[in-house]
């Protein structure tokens, strides 16, 4: 599996583990009402262009720390942050100031761009091509196949809205499992070790992934 899964098994037993199931659901509500102007040729042209620049990260030769440096510019380019970093604060976020979530918001650009930086280098040898789109609801699915040296091809998935007035995804799976959702429980987790204190939380994720 190329996406961690939580280590601590507690995690499942939070207060956060109860809305698991609407979590799919509450993301929806951030997205916009107009997401549907968002086009097939739009989401594609978005994913080729963020697939052609994984692809040259993988085939530069340059080392582990620029190569992570590198994915980590390619997240903050494409990906949606602010709604990712938000979804992924649940119920939670509420709770907290504009500022808080700000501060939270900018550390947790470089810990999702550096731990999947290095889930991304380990398709060195390889690449990923784009191979269809489908609208889903408000946004659009947009299919690609990951193909590596030392195993079977497998499936990588990127959700795509303009929720931020410009075409962003707002989710990726590798193998069928959403990094947002990934996230979601290891960023719950680390604010309950945090007993809520998400000036504490924004403080340990500096130093995680």
């Amino acid at each position: 599996m190329l996406i961690p899964t939580p280590n601590n098994p507690h995690t499942s037993l939070t207060r956060r583990s109860l809305l698991s199931g609407t979590a799919a659901l509450a993301l929806v509500a951030l997205l916009p009402r107009d997401a549907l102007a968002l086009t097939d040729a739009t989401a594609r042209t978005l994913v080729d262009k963020l697939v052609a620049e994984i692809n040259r990260v993988i085939d530069s030769g340059k080392s582990e720390s620029a190569m992570i440096r590198d994915f980590t510019g390619i997240f903050d380019r494409y990906a949606d942050v602010p709604i990712i970093a938000r979804s992924c604060l649940g119920a939670d976020v509420r709770n907290y100031s504009s500022a808080q979530i700000a501060a939270y918001t900018a550390v947790f650009r470089g810990y999702v761009g550096r731990k999947y930086g290095k889930r991304f280098r380990e398709f060195i040898g390889g690449k990923v091509i784009v191979i269809g789109v489908r609208p889903v609801k408000t946004w659009h699915e947009v299919s690609a196949q990951a193909i590596l040296t030392a195993r079977a091809p497998f499936e990588v998935r990127f959700l795509v809205s303009d929720k931020s007035g410009k075409p962003l995804f707002f989710d990726l799976f590798i193998e069928g499992v959403s990094m947002r959702l990934t996230e979601r429980t290891e960023i719950g987790s680390m604010l309950d070790r945090a007993r809520g204190d998400i000036a504490k939380m924004t403080e340990a994720l500096k130093s995680a992934g």
